[in-house]
């Protein structure tokens, strides 16, 4: 990615990621977050939900993925802040979109959300930090 071709407004390219059972069981494990919720489905029956669902710390990995692949390699998450709305349910996807919002110096500031059947997963927004737009 060369910074100079970016521009307040841009959209960034969608993702669509297919939400797993073994996906949020995984994720689960991986950020030690060992709420039943996560990998036990009579216990998310128990809580008043169908199924499993994906934990925030998932959530945040997928984000994280999806804007360091859109900027590049030398590109680095500032800042982050989310908010979770509607669960990540097994056999559902994601849509992941963003735009940019502003440009300054080596800067990058944008907006960005995670869709599923339900309405919107994720929304936030980041900072991300270009290192060097050199090879």
């Amino acid at each position: 990615m060369i910074l100079d071709n970016i521009n307040v407004g841009d959209k960034l390219p969608e993702l669509e990621i297919p939400i797993t059972a073994l996906q949020i069981v995984s994720g689960a494990i991986a950020t030690q977050d060992f709420e039943n919720v996560h990998h036990d489905k009579a216990a998310a029956n128990a809580a008043g939900t169908p199924d499993i669902f994906m934990n925030i710390l998932t959530t945040n990995g997928l984000v994280g993925r999806y804007l360091t692949d859109w900027a590049g390699q030398h590109a680095r998450i500032k800042r982050i802040q989310l908010k979770l709305g509607a669960p990540n349910f097994p056999g559902d996807s994601m849509l992941l979109s963003g735009k940019v919002n502003a440009v300054a110096d080596s800067i990058i500031d944008v907006e960005f959300k995670g869709k599923n059947g339900l309405g919107n997963h994720v929304t936030g927004t980041a900072s991300l930090t270009i290192l060097s737009t050199e090879v």
